[in-house]
């Protein structure tokens, strides 16, 4: 996806998603694409507006006066963004829109703070602290989430090497992707699988390298209604419960403090030069080592065991590859 698209789309997702009201579509025009004739501009904004819908982000319509059907207006609601349908159960509530995941993205960070600077600038209406709900980390290892991401908005056939837990050499794969989204602290490709004519969905932490895209953009389509969340609930492998314990340095790591069942404070840290409390977190596990990293030395896992021992190996991995 160009530089310019990307722009776009995040200025458009950011403008619908900081406002506290409805947005009329000849403000979202003025704003936003100024430069574009009528023609060009409902063809770009209903495209943009799709592939926002796409990637898992809640783009509502609405008439800005209930008594007269004037011109429509649109929004992005954060507590429909943030949050997954109502009928999950709480060990799937971390699961949301692509969007919030991919927020520090490297590649979507420059995109993000020039569209906050564009919009206000323009005078728009906005409330910064609808973005608290982007704070996940998106882990560094994943290199083939840009590939597939791209795939996803080109429509193109990729064509990765994966790796079964359990099974020996990896195995060839042929994908018409239809998004990206995150299970249970892990991310995920869905879409068709050419070579045994299913849906299917792949972890990207299991892709051997970088998925390649094969033919010509524009080979499929994606199928209309599907909702990628809810194909990876279904068919993704279940996940570990057990209640997970994090040391937190006061005042850090708020969005596991926001998750977290229970909060001890004023308890003893690994060293003393902050305060230090205990989360207790009941969700699924599996995200939980991203996230403990993401926050530096701010954060510790404290039991189980074994997610600490993980935690531990990827630092030391991460000190291997360092030279150190």
């Amino acid at each position: 996806m160009s530089a310019a698209k990307t722009e776009r789309l995040m200025n458009l997702l950011i403008m619908l998603l900081v406002q506290r009201r409805l947005v009329a579509k000849r403000r979202i025009r003025e704003i936003l694409y100024p430069d574009a004739s009528d023609e060009a501009f409902e063809r770009m904004f209903e495209r943009d507006k799709e592939e926002l819908r796409s990637l898992g982000v809640p783009v509502e319509l609405g008439q800005l006066d209930a008594y007269f059907d004037d011109e429509p207006g649109y929004r992005i609601r954060p507590d429909e963004f943030a949050l997954p349908p109502v009928d999950l159960t709480p060990d799937e509530a971390s699961v949301v829109g692509l969007a919030t995941r991919v927020w520090e993205h490297q590649r979507l960070a420059r995109a993000t703070t020039e569209a906050v600077r564009k919009l206000t600038a323009a005078g728009a209406e906005i409330d910064l602290d609808a973005l608290d709900i982007a704070q996940p980390r998106l882990g560094a290892d994943e290199p083939s989430f840009d590939d597939f991401l791209d795939a996803v908005l080109e429509r193109s056939v990729v064509e990765f090497d994966y790796a079964r837990s359990g099974r020996g050499e990896p195995t060839r794969r042929r994908l018409q992707p239809w998004g990206v989204t995150r299970y249970a602290g892990r991310w995920y490709v869905v879409g068709h699988d050419l070579d045994r004519d299913a849906e299917r969905v792949f972890r990207l932490s299991r892709v051997q390298g970088r998925a390649r895209k094969v033919g010509k953009p524009g080979a499929y389509e994606i199928p209309a209604g599907v909702d990628v969340s809810a194909v990876a609930h279904r068919l993704a492998p279940a996940v570990s419960t057990e209640p997970v314990v994090v040391l937190a340095r006061s005042g850090a790591a708020h969005p596991l403090r926001r998750a977290a069942e229970t909060v001890e404070t004023g308890v003893e840290g690994p060293d003393d030069r902050t305060g230090w409390d205990r989360l207790t977190l009941t969700r699924a596990s599996t995200g939980v080592v991203d996230e403990v990293l993401g926050y530096g030395d701010s954060a510790v896992v404290e039991a189980p065991a074994t997610l600490r021992e993980q935690v531990v190996a990827r630092l030391e991995a991460l000190l291997a590859r360092a030279g150190t």
